[in-house]
């Protein structure tokens, strides 16, 4: 089941009725921790932006949920684990940016600065079978995936499965990527790290949402409400169809219904609350960062080099945006990157097309280009 609720703007106030609205076709909050519970907000911080930038988890969402299950005797930790180092003081400055200190102070809640982390079998998982998970979500007796509702350049669309990838230390990220480069084995690890987690409860802030180039260089987007649900993957299958994304353009989605966590017919899963239309965008711009996929795994060398070359999108770096602060260079899992006099050099060869560079970009000097030949062959 997914519940919805409207709202309008960020006003606590009614930020706190739209979110008791979204969680009392659910059972309530009491549904989801008990009184003594330690309560982990894993919520999206991708990196130190604003608010009103729309490419994290909105400070009065986080508020309201902190107060509501503090009001059940819980204790409330809001945590994540930005791109790039794993580091209290880039923590530090990420809570300040994103308005968790603040949230922490009006509350009382408790922000995560422990990065220490322990690596855990997962035999059940399809594409890891052993995940390098932070202490901080395991040690807490429940995790709440708050998500916010973005575009993606990689997957298309973030919601409260990807949220989960913030439960990977740092770095460590990066070898997920490197080691999981499609799109297809991404998801599949992603939805691993989701089932490893097993949120008790998760919520999509998407008042203000985030279209085109998300997750952190497109534009806010607004959709008028927030939903919930136990079910990570039935919320998230019902909000990438919201945006208009369909199984054939959203590789998660298709994992999940091969997994069978969502039905095939999407319109099998339950909905409550108010009405989900009300919610529905009359466009929202999906990134056009698709390749063509039809050589198979192991193709000769010569047509995967002329596919590379003219069919697969590129990260293209903005001379007059570019700052020449080095992000994209660390972060990049296959280590294509360079700085040559302070500004990034790609080998584009051996790129693996995970477009870190351009989601953890302070200055968003990345752009996502098509080749003119994908552009002609087809529209993805």
């Amino acid at each position: 089941m997914v519940s919805v609720a409207h709202c309008s703007d960020y006003a606590l106030d009614h930020v706190r009725q739209s979110l008791q609205t979204a969680l009392a076709p659910l059972g309530g909050i009491g549904h989801f921790c008990q009184p003594g519970e330690t309560v982990l907000l894993k919520v999206n911080l991708i990196m130190a932006k604003r608010p009103e930038e729309a490419a994290t988890t909105h400070p009065a969402l986080v508020q309201a949920l902190t107060e509501l299950i503090q009001t059940h005797g819980c204790h409330v930790i809001i945590g994540d684990s930005p791109g790039g180092p794993f580091h209290p003081a880039l923590l530090k400055a990420v809570y300040q940016t994103t308005g968790m200190t603040q949230v922490a102070k009006e509350t009382g809640a408790v922000l995560n600065f422990d990065t220490s982390q322990k690596e855990i079998p997962f035999p059940s998982g399809v594409q890891q079978k052993r995940l390098t998970i932070a202490n901080y979500v395991l040690s807490a007796d429940r995790v709440f995936s708050v998500a916010k509702l973005k575009s993606h350049c990689m997957t298309k669309f973030t919601g409260a499965t990807k949220n989960l990838f913030g439960a990977i230390p740092g770095t460590v990220k990066a070898e997920y990527h490197f080691h999981c480069p499609s799109p297809e084995q991404f998801a599949d690890a992603l939805i691993d790290i989701c089932q490893c987690v097993q949120p008790s409860l998760s919520l999509l802030d998407g008042v203000w949402a985030m279209e085109g180039h998300g997750p952190t260089g497109g534009s806010p987007k607004w959709i008028g409400g927030f939903m919930a649900s136990e079910s990570p993957y039935e919320l998230d299958a019902v909000a990438a169809d919201l945006i208009g994304l369909d199984r054939a353009h959203y590789p998660m989605l298709d994992r999940m219904i091969c997994r069978g966590l969502v039905p095939e017919d999407l319109s099998q899963i339950s909905l409550a609350g108010e009405d989900l239309e009300m919610l529905r965008p009359a466009d929202f711009e999906i990134p056009k960062t698709s390749s063509i996929h039809f050589l198979g795994e192991h193709p000769p060398a010569f047509i995967a080099s002329f596919v590379k070359k003219n069919l697969e999108p590129r990260p293209t770096f903005i001379k007059e945006k570019c700052i020449g602060c080095g992000t994209c260079v660390r972060n990049c899992p296959a280590h294509v990157l360079s700085l040559h006099h302070g500004l990034p050099q790609i080998d584009l060869a051996n790129c693996i097309r995970c477009f870190c560079c351009q989601e953890l970009c302070p200055a968003t000097a990345v752009e996502i280009k098509r080749p003119f030949l994908l552009r002609l062959l087809g529209r993805f």
